[in-house]
């Protein structure tokens, strides 16, 4: 199973997705909170099972450092024990629609002509535009 990404996991503890988000992470929380199978952290002593990695990020989902030790908190023990990981693979193909919908986004333009630069995205920053005076409905032009 490939690591569940760090910035999916910040997303989903910030609360991405409304009320779909909420009831996965509430999923994690308790998978997480499942004990590891008997003998399948044998011989891996201090192998978390996620638990204080979640509740850190729950207590600061922006902190991109702590989405990291929680995915691999989860990969870990994703690899030492099977069925964690086949329950995570689950969560994951339920939970990963929402946590898409993060990045999505909707530009619309409408009602008449619009005269100047028109700029579509998401999380534009240092952006500097520069407009030129548009010609009358007439037809006539502006002179400098």
């Amino acid at each position: 199973m490939d690591p569940i990404s760090a910035a999916a996991l910040a997303a989903l503890a910030g609360g991405v997705g409304g009320e779909a988000g909420r009831h996965a992470w509430q999923a994690l929380s308790a998978l997480i909170r499942r004990p590891f199978r008997q003998g399948e952290a044998d011989g891996a002593p201090g192998v978390s099972s996620g638990e204080a990695e979640l509740t850190a990020l729950t207590q600061d989902p922006g902190e991109t450092e702590r989405a990291q030790r929680l995915s691999t908190a989860l990969a870990v023990r994703a690899a030492l024990d099977a069925e964690f990981r086949l329950a995570l693979e689950s969560w994951w193909r339920r939970a990963e629609p929402v946590s898409a919908s993060q990045g999505a986004v909707t530009n619309r333009i409408s009602g008449g002509t619009q005269h100047g630069p028109v700029v579509q995205g998401r999380d534009f920053s240092g952006l500097t535009i520069t407009a030129h005076a548009t010609p009358s409905a007439t037809g006539d032009t502006q002179e400098d």
